[in-house]
């Protein structure tokens, strides 16, 4: 049998891994934000999602995917759903036919206008909650560790 690792070991890594600490601090943020935004039957994921596309000009899929950190694939299969609910269209694009443009539609600008004062309400309570005095700061920290490397 195999001798354990020192107990100081397993408290070093609970105490400074940064991994743990963001994925629990997202399970909990996003568990909040998705209970908020259940009465409006999208996801905290869904949100984000939709929000990425309201824009002037529709983007590509390639865009939206590195903005939400997710491989094109998975993306696809999130935007599936909300086309099913008419809140957007994929459509290719006109210089491009193998590139896809996603494009809101009214639907899902006016399910947006609902869900947003909801959003910003659920986002003042977690600030207020972050023992940090400057969340700008935090965000700026967050964007600089998911830049890709």
């Amino acid at each position: 049998m195999r001798d354990s690792l020192p107990l100081g070991v397993t408290h070093e890594v609970r105490d400074r891994c940064l991994c743990l600490h963001l994925q629990r601090a997202a399970r909990v943020i996003g568990r909040c934000f998705d209970d908020a935004l259940r009465r409006f039957d999208l996801t905290n994921g869904q949100f984000s999602l939709l929000m990425s596309l309201n824009r002037q000009k529709p983007p590509r899929i390639g865009d939206v995917a590195p903005l939400l950190g997710m491989d094109r694939t998975t993306l696809t299969a999130n935007l599936k759903p909300l086309a099913r609910r008419g809140l957007l269209t994929v459509l290719p694009d006109s210089r491009d036919k193998r590139s896809r443009r996603l494009c809101l539609t009214d639907a899902g600008r006016d399910l947006l206008a609902q869900a947003v004062p909801t959003w910003r309400t659920t986002h003042d309570e977690i600030d207020r909650l972050a023992h940090r005095k400057d969340a700008a700061a935090l965000r700026a920290d967050l964007a600089a560790l998911s830049l890709p490397r």
